[in-house]
């Protein structure tokens, strides 16, 4: 990664991690404090992927590949520019398909052991992703590879915490983390 003080080139960081993990609440406040945009990587799904996860059936990799492709789509389109979107992310292979659309994608990996995430999980109101399938979610995660360009982050604690957290582990990992002067 660049180094911090460079700000010209702010990263697109991909929030990564099991489902009620916090990607949805956190990624807005890093790309706040990266002075970047957010995209929910859940407006990526089409709409038999919210269907087949509504009815607690877990996504099988054919799914994901649009929903992934998207997403790639729209990281390619922030490269130079910087952003952060959510995707579970959760197989090396997924993060490698998403890595062939953005090269310099840096990925943020939030864990927390699995009765933090099912009670919060619980505790949501109005997603799509039932607590049932948050098995399948732990079973199906990689967790990144010494290799992978990004940062993991517990999510323990309050969302600003987290993302305190957040923005410290990228700017320790070389990752611009202020917002980008306009030319």
């Amino acid at each position: 990664m660049d180094s911090p003080d460079k700000l010209d080139s702010p990263p697109v960081v991909v929030v990564m991690g099991v489902a009620g993990t916090g990607k949805t609440t956190v990624g807005p406040l890093v790309a706040a404090r990266l002075g970047v945009p957010y995209a929910e990587g859940d407006d990526f799904h089409p709409a038999a992927n919210i269907a087949k996860m509504s009815a607690g059936v877990p996504l099988d990799d054919a799914d994901r590949a649009p929903w992934l492709d998207a997403i790639g789509r729209w990281a390619h389109g922030r490269a130079g520019l910087g952003g952060v979107v959510s995707s579970s992310a959760l197989k090396r292979a997924y993060r490698d398909r998403l890595r062939a659309a953005a090269p310099g994608a840096v990925f943020l990996h939030l864990t927390g052991d699995r009765e933090l995430v099912e009670r919060r999980m619980a505790e949501r109101r109005g997603h799509f992703m039932p607590t049932a399938l948050l098995d399948s979610q732990f079973a199906a995660l990689e967790p990144l590879g010494g290799d992978e360009a990004g940062v993991a982050v517990d999510v323990a604690g309050a969302p600003e915490e987290i993302a305190d957290r957040a923005a410290a582990a990228l700017r320790a990992a070389g990752a611009p983390t202020g917002p980008v002067p306009t030319p």
